[in-house]
């Protein structure tokens, strides 16, 4: 059974979040990024699997090692997809200080 990793459902895990932004400036190794949590690092692995079926890792072999890096164009996809939502949030919360300001003086 192949299942499709859904993008939101990875980046909906704090952990994965985390390894996004640990990677964010640079490329590591699994070991390297398991490094960096208390967590066993099957569990960090399983992590890096998920956001490589998803797209939002890329994995480069780098002599034994293999270094995780973001994919940009899929994270740009992500971002593309939220923006609309951001700027509806955005000028819902102008509108209702607006209206504070209102109340206040």
């Amino acid at each position: 059974m192949n299942l499709r990793r859904d993008v939101f459902q990875a980046i909906a895990d704090p952990t994965r979040r985390a390894i996004l932004l640990l990677l964010a400036t640079q490329s590591m190794a699994a070991g390297a990024i398991a490094s960096n949590f208390d967590t066993a690092r099957p569990t960090i692995s399983k992590h890096l699997q998920i956001l490589t079926e998803c797209k939002l890792l890329r994995q480069e072999q780098n002599g034994r090692e293999i270094h995780y890096h973001v994919n940009a164009k899929t994270m740009k996809e992500v971002a593309d997809f939220i923006e609309p939502f951001r700027q509806m949030w955005d000028e819902r919360f102008n509108k209702l200080e607006d209206i504070m300001k209102k109340y206040k003086a």
